[in-house]
């Protein structure tokens, strides 16, 4: 039987979300509720186009000449990927059969590291893990959950020597505080599978989604951090980390 996933939308040449060009695909669902979420609309499980992995990699195969020649792959994301598991594993190993190289987009909300989880890892080439607070009263306050299965998820990663692109977003007055950068620079001091640090600037792109869907933008007011904000923080992780960058 085909496995089938319940994808939101697809990105064909995307420069973003891992090395080189990239065929993303965005699948439907998430279990965090970042005030600052970009794609509220993929919150809903049940949500979403049931798609088979048969379908993606006809489409995808159709990318293979811009992928390769850039060093880019497949990027799967959502929502939160890791909420279909056995859908990322068939597609990822799909994907390896075909030569294809494979990027995991996760916040890391794995709440049990199983066998599906370990399969997937094995087919992946690069895991883009999202570190959201290290705070654990701030982490809950900005996405409703804690970060103790993100932060269990990157010591797996580093016990595995996984590939890591790590992500963190810059939020005025919600994750700029300096002790917080630096409780993040501490932990993953001495995690030598993260390849560099990617620090992502907060905007309000995704505000028309929660409006259009009838709520109130929670950080509606919220100015993009300054460069000179930006830059302490970078200045701040490369003391525990050479590649920062944002």
């Amino acid at each position: 039987m085909s496995v089938t996933g319940r994808v939101h939308s697809i990105e064909t040449c995307g420069t973003v979300d891992g090395p080189g060009i990239r065929f993303i695909i965005f699948l439907q669902g998430c279990l965090m509720r970042c005030q600052y979420c970009h794609n509220r609309d993929t919150w809903d499980t049940e949500s979403g186009k049931e798609t088979t992995v048969e379908e993606l990699m006809s489409e995808l195969l159709q990318y293979r000449n811009f992928m390769e020649a850039s060093g880019g792959g497949i990027t799967i994301s959502g929502g939160e990927a890791m909420l279909q598991p056995e859908f990322v594993q068939a597609m990822f190993e799909a994907c390896r059969l075909e030569g294809i190289h494979t990027c995991l987009d996760t916040n890391g909300f794995v709440r049990k590291i199983d066998e599906t989880t370990k399969n997937i890892l094995n087919s992946t080439d690069l895991v883009l893990l999202d570190i959201k607070q290290m705070d654990l009263k701030k982490h809950i306050a900005l996405t409703h959950v804690s970060n103790k299965y993100t932060l269990e998820f990157a010591k797996y990663l580093q016990q595995h020597d996984q590939a890591v692109y790590l992500r963190y977003v810059v939020v005025p007055g919600i994750t700029d505080d300096f002790a917080d950068v630096h409780a993040l620079g501490e932990f993953i001091k001495p995690m030598k599978n993260i390849e560099k640090i990617e620090l992502l600037p907060y905007h309000e792109l995704g505000k028309h989604k929660w409006i259009a869907m009838g709520e109130i933008y929670p950080l509606d007011g919220v100015s993009p951090p300054s460069r000179d904000t930006m830059t302490s923080i970078k200045s701040i992780l490369e003391e525990y980390h050479p590649n920062v960058i944002f």
